[in-house]
């Protein structure tokens, strides 16, 4: 008798290196999966799992993923649709592959589904980068110092020392932050809450931390910080 249980092929993605060796955010997603599969009565052909930036667009993973699932008749099954549903490229590489595919999150997801969702987070990607520009640019208009690493020495060299330049160093700090908290503010209401995430989200818009780098869990938590006494 032939086999009539149906064929997926998994895919699964987290967005770090880090992630991807420690398996956080796979464990979820992969039980998601099996479980699904089980219900189903179906094969698992094979899993592929994407470890990349939200910011690339080259997914090697899910090519195979699609290709495999392509050549033998299988449908790509993908734990949460709603996690990539800002990232059109993606959607878009989803939506024309001619693929079938399930998402266990959105079951009734389909081809005019991802298109309108693709087009939608390009739009929103293009108006996050807008306020963000505008929100730093005001910023800067009022007097606040952007990624300015030698605003201590700059200080020193000018033979100002002591507790006046810890009291200007502190307010530069107080400025910086609350120019970012709209900012700050807006990517923890979009879900991404650990000071992780947040990093990342910061690293992602181009906005660099006070001393001039890129923004990393000990820098959130500092700018947290001063957001949170300030507004005492």
């Amino acid at each position: 008798m032939a086999d009539v249980a149906p064929k997926f092929v998994a895919y699964e993605r987290v967005s770090t290196a880090r992630q991807g060796k420690s398996g956080l955010g796979l464990e979820a997603q992969r039980k998601s999966i099996d479980d699904f599969a089980a219900s189903k009565g179906a094969r698992l052909v094979a899993r592929f799992t994407e470890v990349e930036s939200g910011r690339k667009a080259d997914r090697p993973e899910l090519q195979q993923a699609l290709h495999l699932a392509k050549i033998t008749g299988s449908t790509l099954l993908i734990a949460k649709l709603d996690r990539l549903s800002r990232n059109a490229a993606f959607l878009l590489t989803l939506r024309d592959s001619g693929v079938r595919f399930i998402a266990v999150d959105m079951p009734e997801a389909n081809d005019l589904t991802v298109g309108i969702m693709a087009l939608v987070a390009q739009q929103e990607r293009e108006a996050i980068s807008k306020r963000t520009k505008e929100a730093l640019a005001a910023a800067k208009a009022r007097g606040v110092k952007l990624g300015n690493p030698n605003g201590a020495s700059a200080l020193r060299r000018a033979g100002k020392g002591g507790a006046a330049l810890r009291e200007t160093v502190s307010a530069n700090a107080d400025d910086f932050a609350e120019a970012l908290a709209p900012v700050v503010e807006e990517i923890r209401l979009a879900g991404h809450t650990t000071l992780r995430a947040v990093a990342q989200e910061l690293n992602a818009r181009g906005v660099l931390a006070r001393r001039g780098g890129r923004w990393h869990v000990s820098s959130v938590r500092g700018l947290l910080e001063r957001l949170s006494a300030t507004s005492d």
